[in-house]
């Protein structure tokens, strides 16, 4: 009942064009499930869409705690970042992932639910995420993947592609 509510939540989702995937396409009733996310839907969906999917279906102290994990996520990808709020942050996902041990079974902790306790010290490092996202990255693997004709000789065959396109934009010019 609880996975029929959350699914039926996310199928009637609306998000602005460009914004993220059709949600609704992502959403399998009869499966009950998330089929074909990408990286980018994933953030949006932890993000933004999961703290309200939840709202009505989890109880209270589960929801909260998820809805801490979300706006962690939310705080760090921001584009400007306080720096002296950092060392709250970084106690605030320790404190997140100590109730989320409590609430769930420890078969779902490995070093990956570990690591999110390093990205507050990666934003200190490095700067905001947003500088470091590699969403335009695999947009454009994506494209030269299109361009792939020949399967035994990828490389070539992208690098093929990609000159006849440049060349033509070029001429075009």
């Amino acid at each position: 009942m609880k996975k029929i509510s959350f699914c039926q939540c996310l199928k009637g989702v609306k998000v602005p064009q460009g914004h993220s995937s059709n949600v609704k396409s992502l959403v399998s009733i009869q499966d009950l499930k998330l089929i074909g996310l990408k990286s980018h839907d994933c953030h949006i969906l932890m993000q933004q869409l999961l703290s309200v999917a939840i709202r009505g279906i989890l109880p209270k102290n589960v929801r909260h705690t998820i809805t801490r994990l979300c706006s962690f996520f939310s705080s760090i990808c921001c584009k400007v970042i306080d720096p002296s709020k950092l060392y709250e942050l970084q106690n605030e996902i320790v404190v997140i992932l100590y109730e989320l041990e409590m609430l769930f079974p420890p078969s779902i902790f490995d070093i990956m639910v570990h690591l999110v306790v390093h990205l507050v010290r990666e934003v200190r490092l490095c700067g905001p995420v947003y500088l470091r996202w590699m969403y335009l990255v695999e947009w454009y693997m994506k494209i030269l993947k299109g361009y792939v004709k020949n399967h035994y000789r990828l490389e070539a065959s992208m690098i093929e592609w990609y000159i006849a396109k440049e060349s033509i934009e070029f001429c075009s010019e």
